[in-house]
């Protein structure tokens, strides 16, 4: 008895949860008598005196597991639980992996999205990892490019083989390589330190994704998964940490996971549905591994989720490449994947949502994963070789579950007849029939065998079956005891007070005007009043005293009011002491403000294009289809406009200085911008700056800074939807809002740091980042106002900028507004370094276009040549303009996606021309093509006179 408990627990089949009474009295059934179902191949028929023997044989074994005395106990919920499912030679093969890596300083003190956002040398070259320490940065920085060929930077040592190290080397060449001789290091440690993975060996990409999820703070986790989402990744949803003996379900890292997609048929008005994938109730299907099996599970699920004619691996596994590499503590991992549909029939795999889950690892080794996936699942598939009775012990405690089970075997001689045994066995307690049974042989055609599959998963998907979302999920992995980091107190109590602000808001119109009081009539009345100031050219002294007047009238009228309810909350949760709980408040607003609006009702892209023309322009069509959404810039404006008035009134002598009430203000929102978030240069209401506000926030950021203020102004110009947003985002990781529909009217701003060790040869300590937004719509000269007032916002911009990127539609149709900014931009003598960007944007759902060649064409915009006739009266501007050809500063980038959107991953062409795009912008600003660097006093000097 000893011995058969050691082998048991030596192949990781004991555990010390506790399983259902398995009965004594058994009813045998006969099943599969034939040697084909009607969903796949079985095994061959038997032969009766070898089915005699064949169940002769089974009998006696299956009195002797009745003879066993080895109990399995269900998982009674408690941490506990979950300490027996690594041996302790496991917890340290963990630190070992992460000191290979490098992630070991990165335990107590988590790697943040600052860290991961920060320039560096190695922003600026397409450099391939030397050492295991490498590769965590490595895939950060592709990940962040939304590179789909992210997961395969596990290479250690980039180089020919034959400049590898030897591998005969004597014992102290080895050492050297890994760790510093004069540590003291047990014979232990060196044995288990040996079979780690050495460095002219890849390490698993799902090892890496765990050590570096495990280093990472949650904000970072969010971003991680985010990023894999958008290059169509599997994301990973219950993450294994044997060393702290937690397994911890990742609710909040998938929170920020918002995918869009159209329902069938028919595709039209209101098929459309942008959500959460947090939040979407969808049918769920798991894939798990029962002892060992000849078939790759992930392999075959990337099989059926891939469309026709398109192979997608959304699921790493072993036949990719370096993906043969042992697990070595990702083993427990659970992913998660969806498939969205796109409306159209011909390109639907399925007709609604789907998730799939897919265990990494055997169920008898992660019990407590594979029973969280029956309880959450519609079906389970179980791939294995073996039925014996060591599985079916095992799937007796599963006999009250309502989950469907089938199960896909691929059997070798000698087992096929033990597999009918246990299998007869196990129909009273799954309550499956022959139908839940296939078999998977090298002669069974795979497409077919695929379709079989996809058969089942819509027949189940149309029947009455469980339907869950990831929440429900986090839920069900709570009751058994598994960790989910969403409970942490911080993040509770910011969702506390974020709940609390968003009861209040029945109506978002009548939310803006009752609660938002300070952005009504008085705001626009005084931004109009100011602004007419700034444009009079030596008005007569009278004037000039009536619009001081009218301004001081407005700004007084604002100073009697007091912030809301809902605005003090707010201020409340951004001035916690606790920068963690501001960050996960944040977080919830913006998500919370998301889902207040009714989902409205929004056509399929073709039919936007086909609208584009009849609307007369993208400033029409942005603003008649998408209102812009209640967001934080509401809140944080509002804040603005508080601190306005009152600095108004400090100037105008009406108030004392020291009876100031906001004076804090900039100081909280500088906060938030050193922390990520962007914040509104340009009030998208009023269409002006609040120049007091603005100055206040410049000033605060100067201080926070200290000695590291040195500025490079680098911004981003061009009408709604020419992909400027995203482009920045994909640059350098930045968190801009994208979507026609959720994206605000103002123009933002976002602090990129500089390392310290870089920050010389670079020239800068920071680079502000500013996105023109909503604020250039195309408005023609014959618009009037608008015309002018969009021009002089782009001058304005663009004044303040050392370089600018005016990204465009592959129409090539430069704003005019653009234009005439730099022409007055070029009587000043303030040039900045600038880049045209066309982007082909079609993101439709049609085969993506060849890659093209990325390179800088010469060709000059054919609108400079349309608008020479009009702007000869500028004198050298247009020719200065003309020369941008002659000095290459045109790029042309490829379409974003690849495939048919809403499930095209993004183009490995577009992730490299971006790349290179960024590589030229920092070379230039290193060596100086841009204007002189700022500091933060230049910048607001420049503010104040422009």
């Amino acid at each position: 008895m000893r011995t058969c408990l050691k082998i048991k627990m030596n192949v990781g089949l004991l555990t010390v949860h506790t399983l259902a009474y398995c009965p004594k009295e058994w009813i045998e059934v006969e099943l599969l008598v034939k040697g084909h179902s009607d969903l796949g191949e079985v095994a061959p028929e038997v032969k009766p005196s070898d089915s005699q023997t064949s169940v002769a044989i089974a009998d006696l074994e299956w009195r002797e597991m009745e003879g066993d005395d080895c109990g399995f106990h269900c998982g009674d919920g408690t941490n506990e639980a979950q300490d027996n499912d690594f041996p302790t030679v496991e917890r340290s093969r963990l630190q070992e992996m992460l000191s290979l890596l490098g992630l070991e300083t990165y335990q107590a003190q988590k790697l943040t999205l600052q860290d991961a956002l920060q320039i560096s040398f190695d922003s600026m070259k397409n450099w391939a990892p030397r050492a295991p320490k490498d590769l965590p940065w490595h895939f950060l920085r592709k990940l962040q490019a939304l590179n789909a060929e992210a997961r395969n930077t596990t290479m250690v040592l980039d180089m020919p083989p034959d400049a590898w190290p030897a591998e005969k080397g004597s014992q102290m060449e080895e050492e050297m390589m890994y760790w510093d001789p004069a540590e003291d290091i047990s014979a232990e440690d060196i044995y288990s330190f040996s079979e780690l993975p050495m460095p002219d060996t890849p390490v698993n990409p799902l090892d890496l994704l765990c050590a570096l999820l495990l280093s990472s703070d949650t904000f970072l986790q969010q971003e991680v998964l985010q990023k894999m989402s958008l290059c169509q990744f599997a994301l990973p949803l219950v993450l294994p940490d044997s060393e702290n003996h937690y397994h911890t379900f990742l609710l909040w890292a998938l929170r920020g996971v918002v995918r869009t997609w159209w329902f069938q048929p028919p595709r039209g008005l209101g098929s459309f549905r942008e959500d959460s994938a947090v939040l979407s109730r969808v049918p769920t299907f798991a894939f798990v591994r029962m002892d060992v099996s000849s078939n790759s599970k992930s392999q075959l699920l990337n099989a059926i989720l891939s469309p026709a004619r398109r192979q997608w691996d959304c699921f790493w596994h072993r036949d990719l490449n370096l993906g043969t590499n042992p697990r070595e503590i990702a083993d427990g991992l659970v992913e998660i994947s969806w498939v969205f549909p796109s409306g159209k029939e011909g390109l639907d795999i399925f007709p609604e949502p789907v998730a799939f889950l897919n265990l990494r690892g055997d169920i008898g080794s992660h019990w407590l994963q594979f029973k969280l996936l029956t309880e959450v699942s519609s079906a389970v598939f179980i791939l294995t070789d073996n039925v014996s009775k060591k599985e079916y012990k095992l799937l007796c405690s599963m006999q009250e579950s309502s989950t469907k089970y089938y199960f896909i075997l691929s059997p070798y001689r000698g087992k096929r007849n033990t597999n009918l045994r246990f299998l007869n066995r196990l129909t009273p307690v799954l309550k499956i029939d022959h139908s839940h049974v296939l078999v998977k042989v090298s002669s069974t055609d795979s497409d077919s065998f695929v379709r079989r599959i996809r058969a089942i998963l819509c027949s189940v998907a149309r029947s009455p079956c469980r339907r869950v979302s990831v929440e429900d999920m986090a839920h069900a992995a709570r009751k058994l005891g598994l960790r989910v980091d969403e409970d942490l107190e911080e993040c509770q109590k910011a969702k506390d007070r974020m709940e609390k602000i968003l009861r209040k808001i029945k109506d978002v119109d009548a939310y803006k005007r009752d609660e938002l009081r300070l952005q009504g009539d008085p705001a626009r009345k005084a931004a109009q009043v100011e602004r007419e100031f700034c444009q009079l050219q030596e008005p007569p002294e009278k004037h000039r005293a009536e619009l001081r007047r009218r301004v001081l009238e407005l700004r007084v009228q604002q100073n009697g009011q007091e912030p809301t309810s809902g605005v003090q909350e707010f201020i409340l949760g951004i001035s916690s002491p606790s920068l963690g709980e501001r960050q996960y408040f944040l977080r919830w607003m913006e998500w919370g403000l998301a889902r207040l609006g009714q989902p409205r009702p929004r056509q399929p892209p073709e039919t936007l294009l086909t609208l584009r023309p009849k609307l007369g322009g993208a400033s029409d069509l942005t603003e008649s289809l998408w209102p812009e959404p209640l967001g934080v810039e509401h809140f944080l404006r509002e804040m603005g406009q508080f601190y306005e008035a009152e600095s108004c009134l400090v100037e105008a002598g009406r108030l004392p200085a020291g009876q100031r009430r906001f004076a804090h203000f900039p100081g909280l929102a500088v906060e938030l911008l050193l922390g990520g978030l962007p914040l509104e240069l340009v009030d998208g209401a009023t269409l002006s700056i609040p120049v007091r506000w603005v100055t206040g926030l410049l000033k605060e950021l100067h201080v926070c800074l200290d000695r590291r203020s040195r500025l490079v102004v680098l911004s981003a110009l061009g009408v709604p939807g020419t992909g400027k947003s995203t482009l920045l985002n994909t640059m350098f990781g930045l968190k801009f809002a994208t979507g026609r529909s959720s994206s605000p009217r103002g123009s933002f701003m976002q602090l990129l740091p500089v390392a310290e060790g870089f920050s010389q040869d670079l020239g800068c300590d920071q680079i502000l980042v500013i996105d023109s937004g909503g604020l250039i719509s195309g408005a023609l000269a014959s618009a009037g106002d608008r015309f002018e007032l969009e021009a002089s916002l782009a001058t304005l911009l663009m004044g303040l900028s050392n370089v600018t990127v005016v990204s465009l539609a592959e129409t090539k149709d430069i704003p005019p507004a653009i234009l005439h900014a730099f022409l007055r931009l070029e009587k000043t003598g303030h040039m900045p370094n600038y880049q045209f960007v066309y982007q082909n944007l079609h993101d439709l759902p049609v085969p993506s276009p060849k890659p093209r060649d990325r390179r800088q064409l010469l060709d000059p915009p054919t609108d400079l040549s349309r608008a020479s006739p009009h702007m000869e009266k500028q004198g050298g501007g247009f020719r200065t303009l003309a020369g941008l050809a002659e000095r290459q500063h045109i790029w042309h980038i490829p379409a974003l996606w690849h495939g048919a959107p809403p499930m095209a991953s993004v183009s490995l062409a577009y992730s490299e021309a971006i790349f290179e795009l960024k590589r030229c912008l920092l070379e230039n600003i290193r060596n100086g093509l841009s204007n002189q660097n700022k500091n933060i006093q230049q910048l607001i000097e420049l503010l104040r006179r422009l």
